[in-house]
């Protein structure tokens, strides 16, 4: 997962905004716990994708549908 991958999940999670004279995000000042939880929930799924790729073919993709499942919990 790259910076700009974080940074992306963070923007989606409204963690961060966008000054409106400029083209510079920032960390917002009213994050609640839902925008954290929802951030992390963002994160694990895109850890778990990459897993599950990496996985793939193995096991008749038994893996990466194991993988993938753990979403669903």
């Amino acid at each position: 997962m790259t910076r700009e991958d974080i940074m992306r999940m963070a923007r989606e999670a409204w963690l961060m905004d966008k000054h409106d004279c400029s083209d510079d995000w920032f960390v917002r000042a009213d994050i609640d716990e839902k925008n954290i939880f929802e951030f992390a929930a963002l994160v694990a799924a895109a850890e778990r994708e990459a897993c599950a790729k990496v996985a793939g073919p193995h096991l008749n993709g038994e893996i990466a549908a194991a993988i993938r499942a753990r979403g669903e919990i």
